[in-house]
């Protein structure tokens, strides 16, 4: 049965939390950081004003911000693309919610701050118990960072794989999108291109032995 609009607004944010690509287009640019986290937080509880920017004060804090009280009076475009992952992910996991999807949330940081932000990520959804959806395109960062990867193509799970053994995939699409990595260890002059097959939108999907 599906759920009403009402209902629906209780699961988002209280129960599944998303983290999206880049905090440049989903942060509010006309509101200050830390307002953004208490309104996502007094949103879905009966906290207070003040107790809302308490709990704001410790989260920024949870995901390794200095100085939190000077963050919190930020506008998003004060802040660093580091720092504004920091602030999105504070602003969905405040809730502790059930369920945390990820999309592509360390595409826009260089590898440095996204090893960082990765980090926090794993040890918050950790101490909490949470699942973690992770989107990416970036294979070999699934295969470190995830425990199961879907090889999705055209809406459908082509592969259902450990991501230790994610480099022994069986999916021709899966074999591509490896083949297709720039690789030291053997270096060539011209990367593989995928080349797609209309039937992997009608055939099963590989499952992996611990699948």
């Amino acid at each position: 049965m599906a759920a009403t609009e009402p209902q629906m607004r209780k699961i988002r944010g209280k129960r599944i939390s998303m983290i999206l690509q880049d905090p440049k287009f989903s942060l509010n640019p006309l509101m200050r950081v830390g307002q953004q986290i208490v309104e996502a937080y007094r949103m879905h509880t009966s906290a207070s004003r003040a107790e809302a920017r308490d709990r704001t004060m410790a989260m920024l804090e949870a995901v390794n911000i200095r100085n939190p009280a000077r963050v919190f009076e930020l506008l998003p475009h004060e802040v660093s693309g580091g720092m504004g992952q920091r602030i999105m992910i504070a602003m969905m996991l405040i809730l502790e919610p059930d369920l945390i999807i990820a999309d592509e949330p360390t595409s826009a940081l260089d590898v440095t701050v996204r090893r960082q932000v990765l980090t926090i990520l794993d040890e918050l959804v950790s101490r909490r118990g949470a699942g973690l959806m992770f989107i990416s395109h970036d294979l070999n960062l699934v295969a470190d960072f995830c425990d199961r990867v879907l090889v999705m193509y055209g809406g459908r799970i082509l592969e259902d794989i450990p991501a230790r053994e994610l480099k022994h995939a069986q999916h021709p699409y899966t074999r591509a999108l490896l083949d297709s990595l720039p690789r030291l260890d053997r270096p060539v002059e011209m990367l593989a291109v995928p080349q797609r097959d209309p039937a992997w939108l009608t055939g099963p999907t590989i499952r992996g032995s611990s699948a």
